[in-house]
């Protein structure tokens, strides 16, 4: 034998032993990362978690990459056909590797064309690579060939544990198609808003064409280059005689459709409560271990949330909040002092703040730029997109392009007017729509949980049931008289009126502050926090100050909605619940919720308390105008809420069905209205509340009738009668104004503070005779009110 024919035969010897070699120690997990037989027989690809609204539909996903897992039997055959025309005609006549294609490719290379050979079972076993360790299709030429022998080993591993569909299946589960979509059902949803099942010829043709290029590819960047790879796929698919020469001319004859809608956290049903409900998952899965000790992870681990949120009641919701700040805004925009900037004459360091808080000023300060350039480019005009309200029902339509500089951009996006409104079950605590503020978009913070603002006046009815709670009833007359308790003065309401005498009922109805004072001091300060520290139980403790009679303490509306479920639900406290369970990616359950309940008040002293409230709703009251502006039917108890210089606004209500509340209000409390009336509770806080109603009680799928009664309670008798009147000056009837703050009860005269509701006309005059007999009456119906008991300290 020739010394180069023998030299040749101990290359070509060794190169096989090399191989052989090498695919041993890969094979025996020595080299490299090969999964066991374990992880192949269960493969775990990366999975987004996903959150379910009560009816089953799909409110959002937690994911690094947008992915969910389809059965075989849901794939339509269009795809499966399409794939298999294109990508390995040969898929049911190899075991992983297609030696034909493979002992092609040297003389493609002699030619200079290109060509793939990796069969499906190969890509995929690159995809669950890619999974489970992050690895990527490697360019290096020498990389790339370690990479495809363990492609080689995965696939023959795959065939021998899994049937040909289950790989087809898997396949198609973890395969990308471009803007962070992963998986044919997503695939399908994302471009043509369909399930996979459904794909027509020339949709499935289009996502199996997407598979060579999910960027060159894409119909939404590269419509005619998707449109031409498409037409390939379909020709694939008549050459392979899976359709007919005619089904592929007129599939190739057609447009391509596209209905794109990809779920993103900025968009969907209810981002501000998905956001909410993020960080709470993420506390879950760090407690909560796995069979194999591990923490699940939200974004890998495919978990299945379903919450109690009803999607048409968080239309209605978002809409209704949209509605009322889309007009709300224009007044406020209006309003002198916010129109010429004269607001931030003299918040320079609030603005400065703002500025580093912002997206631009970190950018610039990673590119290293001067605190001068900085100064110069927040002060120069320069194109950008703002927030701006144009539609209530779409919200895509409220970005409009403008040039200003990014200074004024700050200005003008903190002038704009936040809200959180929040609607639940009072029985089952269930909430069913939470909306944070106006566009996740543009404003992240939640207004329902994470912010805590002065409640105003919605803070009254539980100084008014502690009241009923120590032997003051509803029909007791109160003195709407100056209070003094210790060294400060309540001297008058906020409209100026002082003076007579109304029945608690009354006070309540007309939110009169001098009444709320006169409570306070005969039952104390220190009595009252601790009945709401002790046994309502607000998520942080309320100071005894005098001031709490009005409403100074800072709570956040999920508190406040949490704390009015004991009247309506029969004196019972439930803790607001909007999750039901938690399965993982297989359909286990790993927990399941139910409601805290706890009994604070008696069933006759809740049912006592919802009559009150519903004088708030009635003529005089300071929520009047639920009925006479906005036709809301029914029985409805409720309170409005107006903080100091008409910062906040609030209105809480509810029906024998349903509570909800709302705030209205700007991030930074030297934002305001300058009138009561167009900054009070009633005009910023219960239209909200109204719009809402309105479309829930006109949609009878939902079941809340407005015909529905609160049950009166059996040892209660059914005759109640209770005395809204007063004998207090006519103006005393006005709607919520302000409450100050805990400082301004130790050391100022307080007169300034007060809620106006609507002007009533006052009671025609009497004859003396008839005013004597009134006396009388009023004496035997209305007893004097009554010093409680002096209240023991545990």
């Amino acid at each position: 034998m020739k010394k180069s024919v023998k030299l040749l035969w101990i290359v070509f010897g060794g190169g096989v032993t090399l191989f052989l070699v090498l695919i041993l120690l890969i094979n025996l997990r020595i080299i490299g990362h090969m999964p066991s037989i374990e992880e192949l027989e269960n493969p775990r690809t990366a999975l987004a978690s996903t959150v379910y609204a009560e009816d089953g539909t799909i409110m959002g996903k937690y994911l690094q990459v947008d992915r969910s897992n389809i059965d075989y039997k849901d794939i339509s055959k269009n795809v499966i056909n399409a794939l298999l025309a294109t990508e390995d005609r040969r898929f049911y006549d190899h075991s992983g590797i297609d030696a034909k294609g493979t002992l092609a490719i040297p003389f493609y290379l002699m030619v200079g064309k290109k060509r793939g050979s990796s069969t499906i079972s190969q890509q995929l076993a690159l995809n669950l690579q890619q999974d489970g360790e992050g690895k990527q299709r490697s360019r290096n030429t020498f990389v790339r060939a370690f990479q495809k022998l363990s492609e080689w080993v995965i696939a023959i591993k795959l065939e021998r544990n899994f049937t040909k569909e289950e790989i087809l299946t898997l396949y198609l589960n973890t395969v990308a198609f471009g803007d962070n979509v992963y998986g044919i059902e997503n695939g399908a949803r994302t471009f043509f808003s369909k399930e996979p099942s459904r794909l027509s010829i020339e949709e499935a043709a289009v996502l199996v064409g997407m598979l060579k290029g999910v960027t060159q590819y894409n119909p939404r960047r590269n419509p005619q280059m998707s449109r031409d790879r498409r037409n390939t796929v379909i020709e694939n698919m008549v050459d392979e005689g899976y359709i007919t020469r005619a089904e592929g001319d007129a599939a190739k004859n057609k447009p391509i459709v596209l209905r794109y809608n990809k779920l993103d956290h900025n968009k969907g049903l209810a981002p501000y409560f998905r956001e909410v409900l993020r960080g709470e998952l993420k506390a879950w899965c760090k407690d909560h271990k796995k069979a194999d000790g591990t923490e699940y992870n939200l974004y890998r681990d495919g978990l299945k949330i379903y919450t109690t949120i009803n999607p048409r009641m968080q239309i209605y919701a978002e809409q209704a909040v949209a509605r009322h700040l889309k007009d709300l805004q224009k007044s406020f925009y209006a309003q002198s002092n916010i129109k010429s900037g004269k607001v931030w004459d003299k918040r320079q360091s609030d603005l400065n703040r703002f500025m580093k808080d912002s997206e631009r000023y970190r950018q610039m300060k990673e590119d290293e730029a001067s605190d001068e350039d900085i100064e110069k480019a927040f002060n120069t005009p320069t194109k950008m997109q703002v927030f701006a309200w144009r539609s209530f029902t779409d919200p895509e339509m409220n970005e409009i392009d403008t040039v200003m500089t990014p200074m004024d951009s700050i200005r003008y996006s903190r002038a704009v007017l936040q809200a959180g409104f929040m609607a639940m079950d009072p029985e089952s605590g269930e909430v069913k729509a939470w909306v944070g503020g106006p566009d996740f978009r543009y404003f992240k913070n939640d207004h329902v949980i994470r912010t805590q603002r002065q409640v105003g006046s919605t803070f009254k009815p539980f100084l008014y049931c502690f009241a009923l709670m120590n032997g003051i009833g509803p029909n007791t007359m109160l003195p709407n008289e100056p209070v003094t308790i210790g060294n400060w003065t309540l001297s008058r309401n906020s409209e100026g009126s002082v003076g007579g005498s109304i029945s608690m009922a009354g006070a309540l109805a007309k939110s009169l502050n001098l009444v709320s004072a006169y409570l306070i001091k005969q039952m104390t300060a220190k009595a009252f926090a601790d009945f709401a520290n002790s046994k309502i139980g607000f998520s942080k403790k309320i100071d005894p100050y005098p001031s709490i009679a009005l409403g100074t303490s800072e709570l956040s509306l999920y508190d406040m909605l949490r704390a009015y479920t004991m009247f309506p639900a029969r004196g019972v406290i439930t803790k607001p619940i909007y999750i039901t369970r938690i399965e993982d990616r297989n359909g286990n359950i790993l927990e399941t919720f139910v409601p805290e309940k706890r009994e604070v008040i008696s069933e006759n002293d809740s049912y006592t308390m919802v009559k009150m409230m519903e004088g708030v709703t009635q003529s005089g009251g300071t929520g009047a105008r639920l009925r006479f502006r906005y036709n809301i039917p029914g029985e409805i108890g409720g309170k409005t809420g107006t903080t100091n210089d008409n910062t906040d606004g609030w209105f809480i209500g509810y029906t024998p069905q349903i509570l909800a509340g709302s705030w209205v209000g700007c991030e930074n409390n030297y934002l305001r209205f300058n009138t009561t009336a167009m900054g009070q509770g009633a005009n910023t806080g219960l239209p909200i509340w109204a719009l809402f109603m309105q479309k829930v009680y006109a949609d009878k799928t939902l079941g809340i009738d407005p015909k529905s009664t609160f049950p009166i309670p059996a040892n209660l008798r059914n005759d109640l009668y209770f005395n809204y009147e007063s004998n207090v000056q006519p103006g005393a009837e006005a709607e919520d104004v302000g409450n100050g703050a805990a400082s301004d009860y130790e050391t100022i005269d307080l007169r300034d503070y007060g809620e106006p509701v609507q002007e009533t006309t006052p009671p025609a005059k009497d004859t003396q005779k008839g005013k004597e007999k009134k006396k009388e009456d009023e004496k035997e119906r209305n007893p004097k009110a009554l010093m409680p008991k002096p209240i023991k300290n545990n």
